[in-house]
């Protein structure tokens, strides 16, 4: 024996597993599920969007069919704070989440420029990469002693730059930029982060690595040039000793050729010592001839 129940739907219960799916700068996809299963009918949803940073609220409306709702939430602020409450559209009980946004990219190639009573630090403009930042928003500078252990607020720039002073001798500091912070510092953008050693160099981290390259070229680069330099010499002694050999072996050819004979006569040695011939020749001494020691 069996028997079949049919639960009756209860519209006051809440959407179940209200969760975010993917996160962006500028939007939001969440998903949920029906109250109950396999609903037959459409069923009416109110999305609130809570911004916790503006303090503003916006409603908006989703019917669906399906056990399995997804829906975009569009046109939020990078680095934005939000509550999201999903429920039946007959004010039911609710689900909720919290949402925090993408921040602002960092602002790319942080460099330093050292002044004699000063520095200037230069970045590239975040609106090359980010089409939701507008240069009228500018760019805050946080400046951190790592000898005092204090942050400071330097201000802010709509300008790729900022001009630093007043540092002192022997300290450490790290400088971040990044897009600059609306509604009490609560939406800001990723900070970007440098390095500066006060120790008498002058020179930033990022300057550090590129300024060990430029050692190593500095030592190589004279090096190989002394190499090809004296490459280039001993090729040219060398040509002027062949040129100077191949020049004397001419000219002794041509002090012993003979126009007669049309060819040049060298000696072999036979003839040599032939003056001498007609010196008397030492033979040896007598038994009979007394020999004089001095």
């Amino acid at each position: 024996d069996y028997v079949v129940v049919k639960m009756i739907p209860d519209n006051r219960l809440p959407p179940r597993h209200l969760h975010s799916v993917h996160t962006g700068k500028t939007f939001a996809v969440i998903k949920w599920e029906s109250p109950y299963d396999s609903p037959d009918q459409d069923m009416l949803y109110a999305v609130a969007v809570k911004d916790l940073v503006r303090k503003t609220d916006k409603i908006y409306k989703v019917k669906s069919r399906n056990s399995t709702v997804e829906y975009t939430i569009k046109k939020l602020e990078p680095g934005g704070k939000y509550h999201v409450i999903v429920q039946l559209g007959n004010m039911s009980k609710e689900s909720s989440m919290k949402i925090n946004t993408v921040p602002l990219s960092a602002p790319d190639a942080l460099k330093i420029i050292t002044e004699n009573d000063h520095i200037l630090l230069f970045w590239k403009s975040l609106a090359l990469k980010e089409s939701n930042f507008n240069e009228s928003r500018g760019y805050e500078i946080h400046m951190f002693d790592s000898l005092m252990n204090i942050t400071a607020y330097l201000g802010n720039t709509t300008e790729n730059f900022f001009k630093v002073s007043n540092l002192k001798i022997g300290h450490n500091y790290s400088f971040t930029v990044q897009a600059r912070c609306l509604y009490g510092g609560q939406m800001c953008g990723e900070p970007a982060t440098l390095l500066y050693d006060e120790l008498g160099t002058g020179k930033d981290s990022s300057a550090t690595q590129a300024g060990r390259g430029t050692d190593v070229a500095a030592i190589v680069v004279p090096v190989l040039f002394l190499l090809l330099v004296t490459l280039g010499i001993g090729f040219v002694l060398l040509y002027m000793r062949h040129r100077r050999l191949q020049n004397s072996f001419t000219a002794f050819a041509n002090s012993h050729y003979s126009s007669r004979l049309g060819s040049a006569i060298f000696s072999s040695g036979d003839d040599l010592g032939d003056e001498d011939d007609e010196a008397p020749m030492i033979t040896g001494f007598s038994d009979d001839v007394p020999m004089v020691i001095a």
